[in-house]
């Protein structure tokens, strides 16, 4: 389910998480001492490392992401992207030499540090959506930012199908780990080298509008109710009656509601994501390495259905239709995943949340319409900076709830997310009622 399940924006460190744990798993039952008291002190053990290690990710991007979506925005475009990749791969390099000389914990702490203030996830991704929003039109954009995250999540897939492989140690206890986490490195360095010197930064392919739109200078807003849905012709009475409603205003209204079905359909995420790679390894999945890896790659296939699902939703219906009918599907599948007693109820969960992905990448979509593309660097970098803080906010949240519910009942974070994901739909909801209000009164004003 990607970023790590959902999103593409957590990294690797889940899927380690879970390898490292089930490994510890099955050293542990071979221990004299009771299997369930043991499995409770790791899961708490690596639940207290993923806080401490969440909170250094996720806050030290906020001291540099937005100034290098600004520079992106002004100079060149591949500056957050090259930048946060080179962070990645030192932090890559950090975990390497960990695993290869048994360093302290504490050096993870130290170069997630120097990940997130070379910008983190939330430059690097922010700069990727800059570009993708920069070479589609309008009509096309929710289907090319998909294709982005698919592309991603088939990456995340290949990944997860080969990672518990070579999570094992090629001799001996002592290169647990090392195989996965070099490969690890190896792509990183790939990734930087290809951004520096292949990748291109792709001309506007957004058509002028015919009339001068309202602009606010200020957060950088344009467009109309309309641009949420591009394949609507366009009429001369509404460029001609530009919003009435007040400079600006309108344009920031939707963006606002926008932000606020993204963040709180974060919060559904996040209370799934965090919590599933330690709800597998417990009774009563109690998975080990290499099914931990299958699962994960089972949750990757989402990037597939997603896209598709945009594909032929896209041809039929409005952005904000999209965006709930994500927000359901990963809503009823997270309350399915609460009750789950078998490994094949947790896949037949998974299956249900099939459209997972679409809420984000068309909410990203969305608002690249209402923004000039010279605003598109600072405007998805805040929307970015936002979710890893609210991830970061949340996630220690779920795990004090997971740690504290896992012996009476181990879905209760599921159960919540499956609650919160239903409630993101009420802003995603009223920007479809502002947005059919609005066509309306077009419509009306033509007659």
């Amino acid at each position: 389910m990607g970023p790590e399940t959902i999103y593409p924006c957590r990294g690797p460190l889940p899927r380690l998480q879970a390898s490292f744990g089930a490994g510890a798993s099955s050293n542990h039952s071979a221990s004299p001492s009771p299997r369930g008291t043991q499995e409770d002190q790791q899961q708490k053990a690596i639940s207290n490392f993923y806080i401490i290690y969440s909170l250094v990710t996720g806050l030290t991007p906020l001291l540099s992401a937005y100034g290098l979506g600004w520079l992106s925005d002004r100079y060149h475009r591949k500056i957050s992207i090259c930048v946060a990749l080179l962070g990645i791969l030192l932090c890559r390099l950090g975990l390497l030499f960990k695993v290869l000389w048994d360093w302290p914990v504490e050096v993870l702490y130290g170069a997630a540090a120097l990940n997130g203030l070379c910008g983190g996830f939330s430059a690097y991704w922010s700069g990727v959506i800059a570009l993708g929003s920069l070479g589609s039109s309008e009509g096309h954009r929710s289907l090319r930012l998909i294709f982005i995250d698919l592309i991603m999540g088939l990456g995340g897939f290949c990944g997860s199908m080969v990672s518990g492989h070579l999570f094992q140690p090629a001799s001996g206890q002592s290169g647990k780990g090392l195989v996965l986490t070099a490969c690890s490195v190896s792509c990183a360095a790939f990734a930087l080298l290809y951004s520096l010197l292949v990748l291109k930064v792709p001309e506007s392919v957004a058509k002028p509008s015919k009339a001068l739109p309202e602009v606010d200078t200020v957060s950088g807003t344009v467009g109309t109710y309309r641009t949420l849905d591009p394949d609507q012709p366009d009429k001369q009475s509404v460029v001609g009656h530009p919003l009435s409603l007040g400079k600006g205003k309108p344009q920031k209204s939707i963006i606002a509601l926008l932000f606020v079905g993204a963040i709180i359909y974060d919060l559904a995420v996040v209370g799934t994501v965090d919590v599933m790679p330690l709800f597998v390894l417990r009774e009563p999945l109690s998975w080990n390495q290499v099914q931990v890896g299958y699962g994960m790659a089972a949750g990757y296939i989402i990037f597939i259905t997603s896209f598709l699902g945009v594909l032929v939703f896209s041809r039929c219906f409005q952005d904000t239709t999209m965006i709930m009918i994500g927000m359901v599907s990963f809503g009823t599948g997270a309350l399915l995943l609460a009750f789950v007693k078998e490994t094949y109820m947790f896949y037949i969960a998974r299956a249900v949340m099939l459209f997972a992905l679409i809420p984000v990448a068309t909410i990203r979509s969305a608002m690249s319409k209402l923004i000039k593309d010279s605003s598109y660097g600072k405007v998805f970098v805040i929307l970015q900076l936002s979710l890893t803080l609210t991830f970061v906010v949340t996630s220690a949240m779920y795990n004090e709830i997971y740690q504290l519910t896992m012996e009476k009942f181990v879905g209760t974070c599921f159960a919540l997310s499956s609650f919160l994901s239903f409630l993101a739909i009420v802003p995603i909801g009223i920007v479809a009622y502002k947005q059919a209000s609005w066509l309306k009164y077009a419509d009306i004003t033509e007659k």
